[in-house]
């Protein structure tokens, strides 16, 4: 570790934290109706939108009606999403004449649930598969659709917490359409010219044919790259228009690029913390969401960073420099990109997988064992560190409920949360979510391992490194994070089905239970704080919050770690030994 790769990492930090109340204070202004500086503009669209959809947006809908029109939204739009790469040989802005042969029936399946769920998961080459037609109408125009459905129900489940015995949540498509409107559209807009300033590509050409120095042949791929890498990383979707994803180029040139890109993805879920405490009319609330998330990132990155500066240790028995120089990076280099180093490869790889945004500058498959697990355990967190779009707040206080209960059972005090008795119905909603989270993995990992000549067998890793590389799939797919450590053939029937399932049941399946604990908070009385109440708006709170985020995960995942990067790691060093 070095000081300059410090100060790179404090100075991301500080620009999060100097954004994240105005951007909150700026979505709690959107969500509530309240007039914006973009108003003058926008509402005027906002109202025809519903004016031609039929849509009421004073009409306050249970918590039931609030999950069908999710579903509903999600459903027609995966369904439409499965139709078009099937036909794209047929549809326009296809130069490749790219079509069903390299889109099949299992592969656009996994697609297309990858990006209705918000994961971006990719079996696939994007160069190589899919048209640009399909890129910018199959599949980008999910990374608005789904970044908007998880905003809308974060702010559906905070109106949970903020509502004073009401029967309703708010209205999904108002909802949506402000999501879209006011707050991915304008911040993409300007990050899309940053991103052509600094050279990223858009256009709609034929690839380029390069003959290379050594006289072979060489297609160059580009497209409208700016306008999708811009919602890509502000939705926290994650998949790339190039396989190599933001290692490429074209996807990521500059070091300025690199950092826009990893504000872009903490930018709206860091918001949504302070728009909490705004909306529950106790700024210390949000704060104390922020902390504890923030205790979880920065002790992810420190271990992250540290372990991949360090190295392997076989390496230096081998007389290769490993200390870090004034013309040697030292460390871990292998998959990283020269141009972005050790230190930001750590926090890029850090911050997307915190944000299950699962973009990657570097290859999470060459990390040392431990650098490797930082990404695994957070995805495995539940999107709990900051998380996706919408996704990391709901996720945050699906554990709050959790921490609350149990704080109050260990020192005697009334479990409340922001004037909200929390009791048994909503302490089970919040355990289910979790629950379901964990099943899901492990369900899907166990016969995988398993299953020679169907799934182990394209492991190209044997041991303790190729179940790591099937676990995070599985992990990846269920938190909806789309980063993978790969090492592995994912393209086959048996991956696409069951990571799409994998991945629809991490996303919906979590987002019910949810929805049922806010309408029915939503429905009580907002009772005021006493002296039995537990303060939650400390950082005692947040360091208990964080605990408890902890712990479950290492009451679930521990024997699988210890089995996957764990043991890998001792191996390592027993390696350095000999």
């Amino acid at each position: 570790m070095t000081g300059n790769g410090i100060l790179q990492l404090a100075l991301y930090f500080v620009l999060i934290l100097l954004l994240t109340k105005p951007m909150g204070v700026y979505m709690t202004r959107v969500f509530g109706g309240e007039r914006t500086l973009l108003s003058p503009v926008l509402v005027p669209i906002e109202r025809l939108l519903y004016r031609v959809f039929g849509v009421n947006p004073d009409d306050d809908m249970p918590w039931t009606t609030y999950a069908f029109a999710l579903l509903l939204f999600s459903v027609v739009g995966g369904l439409l999403s499965y139709a078009l790469l099937r036909l794209q040989v047929f549809l326009p802005w296809n130069p490749q004449h790219l079509g069903g042969r390299q889109m099949t029936a299992d592969l656009a399946f996994n697609t297309a649930m990858s990006f209705t769920t918000n994961t971006n998961w990719q079996n696939y080459v994007p160069e190589a598969v899919v048209s640009y037609f399909s890129n910018m109408v199959a599949l980008a125009s999910h990374n608005w659709m789904s970044a908007a459905a998880g905003i809308a129900v974060a702010i559906a489940v905070v109106r949970g917490f903020a509502r004073h015995t009401a029967d309703g949540l708010g209205n999904f498509w108002a909802d949506v359409t402000r999501a879209h409107l006011y707050v991915l559209l304008p911040i993409s807009l300007v990050a899309a010219l940053v991103l052509v300033q600094q050279g990223v590509p858009q256009n709609f050409s034929p690839y380029t044919q390069a003959t290379t120095l050594e006289g072979a042949k060489q297609a160059i791929g580009q497209g409208p790259v700016a306008s999708q890498e811009a919602i890509k990383m502000l939705g926290t979707n994650g998949g790339g228009f190039f396989n190599a994803n933001s290692a490429h180029p074209y996807e990521n040139p500059t070091p300025l690029t690199n950092l826009l890109q990893m504000v872009l993805i903490f930018l709206i879920p860091a918001g949504l913390t302070y728009t909490f405490g705004r909306m529950v009319r106790s700024s210390r609330q949000g704060w104390a969401l922020f902390a504890a998330m923030t205790v979880m990132f920065v002790g992810g990155l420190g271990l992250c960073y540290w372990s991949e500066a360090r190295g392997n240790p076989n390496v230096g028995r081998l007389g290769v420099q490993t200390q870090a120089t004034a013309g040697q990076p030292g460390g871990n280099m292998e998959g990283k990109e020269v141009r972005f180093g050790i230190a930001n490869s750590a926090l890029f790889a850090t911050v997307t997988t915190d944000a299950s945004c699962g973009a990657v500058n570097s290859m999470h498959d060459s990390y040392t064992p431990l650098g490797g697990m930082v990404p695994l355990i957070n995805i495995m967190c539940d999107e709990t560190i900051f998380g996706g779009v919408g996704a990391g707040l709901f996720g945050i206080l699906m554990y709050a409920v959790i921490a609350v209960f149990l704080g109050g059972l260990m020192v005697g005090r009334t479990p409340e949360y922001v004037g909200k008795k929390i009791e048994k119905y909503e302490v089970r909603m919040a355990v289910l979510a979790v629950l379901i989270l964990f099943a899901n993995v492990m369900l899907w990992t166990a016969p995988a391992v398993n299953l020679e000549g169907v799934a182990w067998d394209t492991v190209g890793n044997g041991g303790a490194h190729g179940l790591s590389e099937i676990l995070y799939q599985y992990v990846s797919q269920t938190g909806n994070n789309g980063s993978a450590f790969a090492g592995f053939g994912g393209n086959t029937p048996y991956y696409n089905v069951t990571g799409g399932l994998a991945m629809l049941v991490g996303r919906f399946l979590m987002i019910i239970p949810l929805l049922a604990m806010a309408g029915s908070l939503a429905r009580k009385k907002i009772v005021p704080e006493s002296a039995g109440t537990l303060s939650t708006g400390s950082a005692t709170f947040a360091i208990l919050l964080a605990s408890v985020v902890l712990i479950v995960g290492a009451l679930e995942y521990f024997p699988a770690l210890a089995l996957g990067p764990i043991v890998e790691h001792f191996q390592m060093l027993a390696g350095s030994l000999h």
